[in-house]
């Protein structure tokens, strides 16, 4: 097998795991608030990551926080919507963010290409299918959709702190760390019981239970976060930025496909067309692009 089907196959894998996350955390939000879930995640991902931190320039250190901040914000978004709706639905809203990036450029006076056009009015006609299977558009899927643009700008700033990259995966690192970070700070700030007694009470009842689920925790900080990204940091070198975009396309069809079977949540045919038509919208605006953020290196 070639390098060039190495690669492949590597972010295929990618793709596959990205799609257990969604069901993954929708299952553990019935036990846990939004932040816990990031929190615990993204804290074991960065004590596995935490040696990459060893002698990184202080540029990539600062490059991660900054993304590192950004990308709180997309999971807080991301898994509150989940709590709301089911984790087929919020994947294939969330994967709209492969349109927020060339949007965001219209923003700034550049006119859109044709296949952006083209891929709007596929993502619109998709999203109105899979209303129309799943019901009503809710808050679940507003903060889904919040999810999409601040992933859009959080893979545009992305780009550009990449540039001056000098390691990849220390800036990765230290973002993971800063998710972890700002999750604490945010439980500490919105969750965190005033009173002693009752504090102590809620984090006992909060460790019994991320115990009972530790293997969920366990698949998303150590396979879904840290063990993935260096596959995927792997898989894009061997491949080229349209194949890659091509295959993370599917990855809201892996997570419909492993919510049948972890969750029993299931789509009609209606539901299946609208996510049809919004997987080809985010492959057309991402064909023959000029160019595409250096390994964007982002868990889902």
């Amino acid at each position: 097998m070639t390098r060039h089907l190495h690669g492949i196959f590597a972010l295929l894998l990618v793709t596959l795991v990205w799609g257990t996350t969604f069901p993954a955390m929708k299952d553990l939000t019935g036990h846990f608030s939004a932040v816990w879930i990031i929190l615990v995640r993204f804290a074991l991902g960065a004590v596995l990551l935490a040696p990459f931190l060893w002698r990184a320039k202080a540029h990539d250190l600062r490059s991660g926080v900054i993304l590192g901040s950004l990308l709180f914000f997309c999971f807080i978004f991301q898994v509150e919507g989940l709590a709301l709706t089911t984790s087929n639905r919020n994947a294939f809203i969330c994967g709209l963010n492969v349109l927020v990036v060339p949007l965001l450029g219209v923003l700034g006076g550049k006119l859109p290409e044709r296949r952006i056009v083209l891929a709007l009015i596929m993502s619109i006609a998709g999203l109105a299918f899979l209303c129309w299977d799943g019901g009503a558009w809710g808050l679940g899927d507003s903060l889904a959709l919040m999810s999409a643009l601040c992933f859009g700008v959080y893979i545009k700033v992305m780009e550009v702190r990449t540039r001056r990259a000098t390691k990849l995966l220390s800036i990765t690192a230290a973002q993971i760390g800063t998710v972890a970070v700002c999750a604490l700070v945010w439980l500490l700030a919105r969750e965190m019981p005033a009173d002693a007694a009752v504090r102590a009470a809620w984090l006992g009842e909060v460790l019994t239970s991320v115990q009972q689920h530790g293997w969920n925790f366990a698949y998303l900080g150590v396979i879904a976060t840290a063990a993935i990204i260096s596959l995927q940091t792997w898989g894009q070198s061997r491949t080229t930025a349209n194949e890659a975009a091509v295959v993370y396309a599917f990855e809201p069809a892996a997570a419909a496909f492993f919510a049948y079977f972890w969750l029993g949540e299931a789509m009609t045919g209606r539901g299946w067309l609208g996510g049809l038509l919004l997987i080809s919208g985010m492959i057309v605006s991402q064909w023959n692009s000029e160019r595409r953020p250096a390994a964007a290196l982002a868990p889902e």
